[in-house]
């Protein structure tokens, strides 16, 4: 007899955890359908942005495509036709739209290949140099940041601070064309080490063509870290500062713990939900990349392809990208929402 009211009234007391567990399972997934949806509203509104934006660029790419080359008026109508240029907006709107949403992002005009294959080709180049320069600038940005809230006021701070600020106001090209005109042409006694531009030299191979590609990476990286770290370090020390006076970690040093795990196991968690959207952003950069960077030190990636498609304009070549860019910021975004309850489980609720 008590056996089975012992297992009667733990069924009872086990009961509402249960509720409890399914009743967060369901906020959760109710949570991730709407930024699901979210994020595929996004992605249209991004198709339609695309089409428009583009157009009220000046210039006629036709003309921009014959520049220098005797065209006949009836030559330049050919071309207009052949590139669907001579149809009413609205179906050229409307057959962009079909074929985005099967992956057709058309063909370029100025170098006649599918546009998926060309930004295929330049993915490689941009995810190694700027997928190393977020790396790198997000974990001394998150390190710095940390340690100049936790002794906010110190020299250290201030100087970290200070730095942080000054270069996040310095243009990345004006940084790049400086790093040149110093480490690759050279400036007084300080010789020229690196190259000027490009990711190599065009005749090594083996471990020798991998470090000539580090050796053409490092200015361009040294641009980057250089002006994107102190996005991160500003945000996780504001961050990090917000949680400096919570009672839990009042707390938490006076049951004896070091100051070092204090800061460790208790602040910085709990400060890293703005940082976390930080780095996710700055990793959807990484699809991106630096269209000035890319474009100073001649380097073959996605940004240099977006400044060439808008010299002419290439509109297909233009939207495609802006496609990627777009969506690459719309996936990390999402990414980082899905993150958020894992870190936070009050976040969904």
């Amino acid at each position: 007899m008590s056996t089975t009211s012992t297992t009667g009234t733990t069924a009872v007391a086990r009961a509402p955890e249960a509720r409890a567990g399914s009743g967060h399972t369901r906020a959760y997934l109710l949570y991730v359908a709407g930024k699901l949806g979210g994020a595929a509203i996004s992605l249209l509104a991004v198709l339609v942005t695309s089409f428009f934006l583009f157009r009220i660029i000046p210039g006629d790419p036709v003309k921009a495509m014959t520049h220098g080359t005797p065209t006949s008026a009836e030559q330049l109508a050919t071309l207009r036709r052949q590139f669907g240029l001579d149809q009413p907006m609205w179906q050229q709107f409307t057959d962009y739209c079909a074929k985005a949403l099967t992956g057709d992002l058309g063909t370029s005009y100025q170098f006649r290949a599918p546009v998926g294959e060309l930004i295929a080709q330049k993915v490689p180049a941009t995810l190694l140099l700027t997928g190393a320069a977020v790396v790198i600038y997000s974990a001394i940005g998150l390190w710095l940041g940390t340690r100049s809230a936790w002794r906010h006021g110190s020299l250290g701070d201030k100087v970290s601070t200070g730095v942080a600020l000054t270069l996040w106001s310095v243009p990345s090209f004006w940084l790049g064309l400086l790093l040149i005109i110093t480490f690759s042409v050279g400036i007084g006694p300080i010789p020229g080490l690196f190259p000027t531009g490009g990711m190599e030299s065009g005749d090594e191979t083996g471990f020798a063509y991998i470090t000539d590609v580090a050796h053409h990476m490092v200015l361009p990286v040294v641009t980057l870290v250089a002006v994107g770290y102190a996005q991160t370090l500003l945000v996780m020390r504001s961050s990090l500062l917000d949680e400096m006076g919570s009672d839990y970690l009042t707390t938490a040093r006076a049951k004896g713990l070091r100051d070092d795990t204090v800061r460790r196991r208790h602040a910085v968690p709990n400060a890293l939900l703005p940082t976390v959207t930080m780095v996710f952003i700055n990793l959807g950069h990484v699809a991106a990349g630096s269209i000035l960077v890319e474009t100073v030190f001649s380097w073959p990636g996605l940004g240099g392809l977006f400044y060439a498609a808008l010299s002419v304009p290439d509109l297909p070549l233009v939207q495609g990208l802006f496609v990627v860019f777009a969506g690459a910021m719309i996936v990390m975004n999402l990414l980082a929402d899905l993150l958020y309850p894992l870190l936070d489980p009050r976040v969904g609720r």
